[in-house]
């Protein structure tokens, strides 16, 4: 069977090399390959939503989008865009000692802001689009309430969900490296995503286009007159804004990916095969 998959080891081992390819990207490569990753996520966002926009069961709602959102990390993963979360795997690469944490982190920053105008250029076109109109108003009442329900989170739930959402998140990213060919990658992927989706977790870059869409679509009163109709109550729209978004979303989310993915996924498994097997 190693024929057809690489072995947990062997995954461990090439990360250190694809960790140190990642941190000595220029910074050009690192904002153009992370505006890509940041507007796939944003599809895959944008696609779940309309989706599931009319459909009042939670439980189905979101298991029918994990299936579609899991399109967004595959088109990254196969395209070879640069991606936040998953490279927070960049940690063992620095573990090992063939990469620099100054370059972990000049990835790490210049990804994140690729990722953000990604997501922001597939939040202005949708909102241009008129897709917000879609059933009468309501994709864009959706739209609102969701991004309502992700700044109304408590710091500490908001990191939790985040650190649950990237463990998963980088495990399908870790899995996938383990696929020889296109087709095993992309179920490598699907299942881990499907069930970070369903389960409602947290991911920053996602979130780069819930809550900002959530915002740009309050300059529409149908929308927003939409979204009252769901039950959210206008003192939460009304708080719905850049501030709520950065402090009560993004930034324990963001914190809680980066120990989700660097915690529990590469330094577990850099403990596991590269460390144990270099000491003895």
């Amino acid at each position: 069977m190693d024929n057809f998959y690489f072995s947990p080891a062997e995954i461990t081992e090439r990360y250190v090399e694809t960790g140190c390819k990642k941190a000595g990207l220029p910074i050009y490569k690192l904002l153009l390959l992370g505006i890509l990753a940041g507007a796939f996520i944003a599809f895959a966002s944008e696609g779940s939503n309309m989706a599931i926009h009319t459909i009042t069961s939670i439980g189905i709602a979101k298991t029918l989008a994990g299936a579609l959102f899991t399109t967004g990390l595959m088109m990254v993963i196969i395209t070879g865009a640069e991606l936040f979360t998953g490279n927070t795997l960049i940690v063992v690469s620095c573990l090992e000692g063939s990469s620099k944490w100054s370059g972990l982190l000049k990835n790490w920053l210049f990804v994140y802001i690729g990722n953000f105008i990604g997501s922001m250029i597939v939040v202005i076109f949708i909102l241009l689009s008129g897709q917000f109109n879609f059933s009468s108003g309501m994709l864009g009442g959706y739209t609102i309430k969701t991004a309502v329900y992700k700044v109304s989170l408590s710091f500490i739930g908001a990191f939790f969900m985040g650190v649950l959402g990237n463990w998963l998140v980088c495990m399908a990213v870790w899995m996938a490296s383990a696929a020889r060919d296109i087709t095993g990658k992309l179920l490598a992927i699907f299942f881990p995503i499907w069930l970070f989706v369903t389960s409602g977790f947290e991911h920053s870059i996602a979130n780069m286009y819930y809550v900002p869409a959530g915002i740009l679509a309050k300059s529409n009163q149908a929308w927003v007159d939409a979204a009252l109709s769901m039950g959210v109550a206008a003192r939460d729209v009304n708080a719905l804004n850049w501030g709520s978004f950065f402090l009560k979303n993004l930034v324990p989310v963001t914190l809680g990916n980066i120990i989700g993915g660097t915690i529990f996924v590469g330094t577990m498994y850099w403990l596991s095969y590269l460390y144990k097997g270099r000491k003895a």
